[in-house]
Formats: C-alpha cells, structure tokens, sequence
C-alpha cells in the first residue's frame, strides 16, 4: 500500500493532536472534511494508523513497566511475538536482531502481577528459551508523532 502526501500531512496532523477535528484538518489542507474522513478510515483499516490515547502507566496505578528481551529458539520468533502480542500486559513487541531476538514492553499492577505474567505466562509459550528483563524506573518521553511528513514516498519508480 503506498501513502501519498496527503496521507502523510494527514498522518502528522492526526500526530500531533489525535482529537483534532477533520473539518479543521481538512481546512488547514485545503481539502473537502470527506477526503480526511476516508483517508483516515482507509489507513486505520490498512493498519497503518491507529488512534488512541497515549497515558504515562506508572502516572495512573501501574507499579511496573518493564522491556522484556526474549531468546527464542531457532525458527520460532515469529510464533513467540505472535504468542505474545495475545497478552494483555504487552503494549509493544518487536522481531530484532543481535542479542536478543524479541523485545516486549509489558505494563503490570505489581511485582507479584509482574512475576506471574514472565514466568507463569511469556516462559511458558513454546520457543521462549529465556528472558531478560529491564524495570523502567522513570518515563522521560513517550512520544509517538516521529515526522511521517518529513518522510519522501516511493519514486515514480518504485510505484
């Protein structure tokens, strides 16, 4: 699926203020309200856009955030971040390279709900071969608006 520049202006506008109005988008745009109704339904459909509200966790009750690093065992990574995103408590996953072959963020009331979501739970899935986990101490950025504008689309070419 490629992204035009209107997609793009439409992407960084909906970044900076997700609650924005689209006939506001679409003034600032200079195109009609439907056009930024559509194109907004057709990337959240594609899932290239989502639009949530984003809350620092340990501001609002949640004692423990922490990024898991996960060795998997060869051929099952994908299968493991598949196993993970199906859990509640993960809020990010990710296929890497180098040390560790998948990364999680999971967001945990405690350290007892902490301690039963790794070992109980992320061990347990079939290729898990270890985890490696990094407490969050303090949050100092959470951002999520990184330029898409700012981003050149495919050349006549590569279309």
């Amino acid at each position: 699926m490629s992204m035009d520049d209107l997609d793009r202006k439409i992407i960084t506008a909906l970044q900076a203020d997700g609650r924005k109005p689209f006939n506001q988008i679409a003034e600032d745009l200079g195109i009609p309200a439907s056009s930024v109704r559509y194109r907004t339904r057709r990337l959240q459909e594609l899932g290239i856009l989502q639009i949530v509200g984003i809350a620092n966790p340990l501001a609002i009750g949640f004692d423990r955030l922490a990024m898991i690093g996960i060795r998997t065992a060869p051929g099952k990574a994908r299968a493991v971040c598949n196993a993970l995103s199906d859990l509640p408590e993960t809020s990010y996953v990710i296929l890497t390279t180098g040390r560790y072959d998948v990364m999680a963020e999971v967001i945990c009331r405690d350290i007892e709900h902490f301690t039963e979501v790794v070992n109980d739970r992320m061990q347990a899935i079939d290729g898990v071969v270890s985890t490696e986990s990094f407490f969050v101490l303090e949050v100092h950025k959470l951002a999520y608006g990184w330029g898409v504008s700012d981003v050149p689309g495919p050349t006549e070419s590569e279309r």
